[in-house]
């Protein structure tokens, strides 16, 4: 295939034919197609070769210009996130610490506690009620009145039948 049109090269590299012209226009010298005497360009291999290198050079170069100074942005940014993640979880480790030696000394003394007050008779706080479920499983007299009586509804315009 010696020639290839510049519609042919842009829809292989899904550019339009003006961006092909843009990339003719800044190749260099000995790489640009020459024209023939209808004044358009005779495209060979080498020259397609050469646009397609330009091609792909801008669009990562301008993909890392726009990027790099974002990306720099972000990763700041998540760096100090994750440096105060590291001061938060350590303060977090060392309060869990703390509230553990308090549990611990919390249950020695409830166990010397508990100790001492097993010699002691039981109080009155301690004795469980005999009836101590009345109030959920059985009704009292004041809230309970047996079989309802309802009176039937008679509907929106019941009181034209009185």
């Amino acid at each position: 295939m010696a020639n290839k049109t510049i519609s042919s090269i842009a829809k292989d590299l899904n550019i339009s034919r003006a961006r092909v012209y843009q990339i003719i226009d800044m190749l260099d010298d000995n790489e640009k197609p020459s024209k023939d005497s209808n004044d358009r360009y005779v495209i060979d291999d080498s020259v397609v070769d050469a646009i397609r290198k330009y091609y792909a050079n801008s669009n990562t170069k301008a993909k890392q210009e726009k990027t790099s100074p974002i990306d720099d942005k972000v990763l700041d940014i998540m760096r100090r996130q994750l440096d105060e993640k590291d001061r938060q979880i350590e303060k977090l480790t060392q309060l869990l610490n703390q509230q553990q030696q308090l549990n611990l000394s919390t249950n020695r003394q409830n166990e010397k506690l508990l100790g001492t007050t097993t010699n002691n008779p039981l109080s009155q706080d301690d004795i469980p009620l005999k009836s101590d479920d009345t109030d959920v499983l059985k009704p009292t007299e004041g809230n309970y009145k047996g079989v309802d009586t309802k009176t039937p509804k008679r509907g929106l315009f019941g009181w034209l039948r009185r």
